[in-house]
């Protein structure tokens, strides 16, 4: 019997995208385009979802008019690459991304349970490949917040880049988004 190596297709975000729009992929499906290839988002608990919405609410209150909180909506990060972060912070407004997503995020934020290794290494790698400046992490396995800052090149990592700085913020500690120094948040307030 002949065995042949198993090969896969790496994807473009401009293919991704026309599987989408003739019906391959159907919105909300729990697919995502990262680094060219096709991943399928787990599922969500009740906790996840909590925590999302109270992310949500503290952003925006944070934030104030001329910013964006999304949820789960998709990024165009480059070429290869459309990732649906739990949460992005972009400037403007909702019709300011009726006709393309936006592609330079001021902050994206991962909700991790099981997610958790993905998420810091396989997404915070290509966030920072994408120069995000600001990616955090709510660790609901640890109930902390990760806040990531300065992408660097590091040929070691996955997508060849990642983050120079790490802070590892408990519920009692605050942080304020890049975008928005001057407004901290509680990081109690985003835990569930």
């Amino acid at each position: 019997m002949t065995t042949y190596p198993t090969r896969t297709r790496r994807w473009t975000r401009a293919e991704y995208d026309r599987l989408i729009e003739v019906g391959v992929f159907h919105p909300g499906e729990p697919v995502e385009l990262l680094g060219g290839e096709l991943i399928v988002s787990e599922p969500q608990g009740s906790v996840h979802y909590t925590a999302i919405l109270l992310v949500e609410d503290a952003l925006r209150a944070a934030l104030g008019p001329g910013w964006l909180v999304r949820t789960q909506g998709p990024v165009a990060l480059d070429d290869e690459s459309e990732p649906e972060p739990d949460l992005t912070v972009v400037r403007g407004g909702a019709r300011d991304y009726s006709r393309e997503h936006p592609s330079r995020p001021a902050l994206v934020v991962e909700v991790a349970e099981s997610s958790l290794s993905r998420d810091r290494e396989h997404k915070g790698s290509l966030y920072a490949r994408a120069r995000v400046d600001d990616y955090w992490i709510l660790n609901l396995v640890d109930r902390v917040l990760e806040v990531y800052r300065r992408p660097i090149p590091d040929p070691s990592a996955l997508f060849g880049w990642r983050y120079a700085a790490k802070e590892v913020r408990g519920p009692e500690s605050s942080v304020a988004p890049l975008a928005a120094p001057g407004a901290p948040v509680l990081v109690s307030d985003l835990l569930p």
